[in-house]
């Protein structure tokens, strides 16, 4: 009951919950259900990572493979994802590493990318790439980047892998962001236009968007906290350095993703939206909250932007 509620004090007052401190403070009570997944609980499975050449991606992708699981990084710059795969072989050895170029922002790319991938029979794939754009950018089809990059490929690449992962059982992991509860579920883009809020409106898409998987994939939305990374400090500068000694590692930042990955279906449900390896509300202030017709408004229109 203490550790209960100490967990709750710790997501509701942001801060202490985000930071390294909530982290260190929730992993000494992991246990049970909670706790770290047994050596070699991914051996024989396949997992796909987005944005796998730096940040949260390099560390799910090490994560995943100390696990026992053979990943592919999924990356749109190859040098760097090759570098990254380098990293990790010798983090860790004997790693069953694969590298497929895919710009998930490029709804194009992903179709030719998902021919490659579901031939691997993936039983995992973990949407990490990002994007914060510091000016309104679009894509080779006319899609805001944001948009793009955190909805419309991860839902196409979804949709083009759907049988292949049920076939093998298998997870999807969304991940999104804290600073989605800041935004409700809205399809404008914000005028004059803003990189933090399109991050955060398409952030709140993802949880919303993997909670409509739900119906057909075992899948789950995943926010990291605070994490030190490469991304963040080039995105948010100033954010980076006011918060510098409580953030996370990247690692930290993995740890529920790594989780999730290796969790039984009974412990972790699905259309869940988690943090620190619990589940958390999707909604803190009625202000943000969407519809049932809202939701089915977001389908229909991911579904016509990528068909």
């Amino acid at each position: 009951m203490l550790a209960t509620a100490l967990d709750t004090l710790l997501d509701r007052t942001v801060v202490p919950g985000y930071s390294r401190l909530g982290y260190l403070a929730r992993s000494a009570t992991w246990s049970g259900p909670r706790a770290d997944p047994a050596p070699g609980a991914l051996a024989g499975r396949v997992a796909l990572v987005t944005g796998g050449g730096g940040g949260l991606g390099l560390a799910t992708v090490t994560g995943l493979a100390r696990l026992g699981a053979t990943v592919h990084l999924v990356v749109r710059d190859e040098g760097r994802g090759a570098a990254a795969r380098d990293r990790v072989e010798a983090a860790v050895p004997g790693a069953d590493l694969h590298l497929t170029r895919c710009d998930v922002a490029d709804l194009d790319d992903v179709r030719r990318a998902a021919d490659v991938l579901a031939a691997a029979r993936p039983d995992l794939l973990v949407h990490n790439a990002g994007v914060l754009p510091p000016a309104r950018t679009v894509t080779p089809q006319g899609h805001e980047l944001c948009l793009a990059t955190h909805v419309l490929g991860p839902h196409l690449l979804t949709r083009r892998l759907a049988g292949a992962l049920r076939e093998r059982g298998g997870r999807v992991l969304w991940i999104s962001s804290g600073g989605m509860y800041a935004q409700r579920l809205r399809a404008d883009e914000p005028v004059p236009y803003d990189g933090t809020t399109a991050y955060a409106r398409t952030k709140r898409m993802q949880v919303v968007l993997s909670g409509l998987w739900a119906r057909e994939l075992d899948s789950h939305a995943v926010h990291p906290g605070w994490a030190d990374t490469p991304g963040l400090a080039e995105s948010l500068p100033a954010f980076g350095r006011l918060l510098g000694p409580v953030l996370r590692t990247a690692e930290q930042g993995a740890d529920t993703a790594v989780w999730l990955a290796a969790a039984p279906a009974a412990v972790a449900g699905t259309g869940r939206f988690w943090h620190d390896r619990r589940p958390r509300p999707e909604h803190y202030v009625p202000w943000t909250r969407e519809t049932p017709a809202d939701r089915d408004a977001l389908w229909a229109r991911v579904e016509a932007l990528t068909s």
